[in-house]
């Protein structure tokens, strides 16, 4: 067996191995709740798929939970994405003492565990009356997702060939009209593909859900998703799976529409 047989085999059982559980909750996202025996099904055998998600959505206000997710994630992942595009042209094109410095500076708070943040988070939420709110979450997306989103963006800004910024000072342009017509013309696609991480991983989240909120109205799906599988257990996974189904529509489809440009401002930044 050739090298590349070899990789195409052990890519292949990789697959299969990730499309099982896949599978699997397709599959029993399709059960009636009422059928369900408690041993997962792996065929299908009636569609109860829109029944479970109706379930889903009158038990545990699912819908109002996808649209708190859409909120957070569009309006976190944008204002994350231009803040830390700001912070990266600072660092790779402007003139600062010690870049280097403030690229870690910045940059360190993607390697602490996000559950060192919990604990001090909710005392300073709870006392500031940003906890159970939607600004509260807005804010604190915001601020989780910039280390990253600077990472991507500085990583593209110090690719840019020094004479572009140097040709723009000799004609008087200041750095505020460099970066907006010259710099973030030219990270449209380093500003995408940070925005794609960031929205996915705040779709995705559900450590600061269900710690910093607890209304249906605050929540985002993921916390809704637990409490439909917790306080709401009577109704069966096949409800819970359905709903978790609905809720991962909008990050597949974002993949897939995204796929090519994606990698190539991976490339683009790496």
């Amino acid at each position: 067996m050739t090298g590349k047989t070899a990789r195409g085999v052990l890519v292949a059982l990789i697959s299969v191995l990730w499309l099982v559980p896949t599978w699997l909750v397709v599959v029993n996202a399709f059960t009636p709740a009422e059928q369900y025996t408690g041993s997962p099904r792996w065929w299908f055998t009636s569609p109860g798929l829109f029944s479970n998600i109706r379930a889903a959505f009158d038990s545990a206000e699912v819908g109002q939970g996808l649209l708190n997710t859409l909120i957070y994630a569009v309006v976190g992942g944008v204002v994350a994405v231009l803040i830390a595009a700001l912070a990266a042209f600072a660092v790779a094109v402007m003139p600062v003492r010690r870049p280097g410095l403030w690229f870690w500076f910045i940059f360190v708070g993607t390697v602490l565990p996000l559950q060192t943040f919990l604990s001090p988070l909710f005392t300073g939420y709870a006392t500031t009356d940003l906890y159970d709110t939607q600004y509260g979450m807005v804010l604190i997306y915001v601020a989780l997702t910039i280390p990253f989103a600077f990472f991507v963006n500085r990583n593209f800004m110090i690719t840019v060939p020094k004479e572009i910024s140097e040709s723009a000072q000799l004609d008087g342009v200041n750095w505020l009209s460099m970066f907006l017509r010259i710099h973030l013309p030219l990270a449209r696609n380093a500003l995408l593909a940070a925005f794609i991480f960031q929205f996915t991983w705040i779709w995705n989240d559900l450590l600061f859900g269900i710690t910093l909120s607890l209304s249906p109205n605050v929540r985002p799906v993921t916390a809704t998703l637990a409490d439909l599988s917790g306080n709401y257990g009577t109704v069966g996974p096949p409800v819970v799976l359905a709903g978790a189904l609905v809720a991962s529509v909008p990050t597949v489809v974002l993949f897939f529409v995204f796929q090519r440009f994606f990698v190539n401002s991976l490339k683009l930044t790496a």
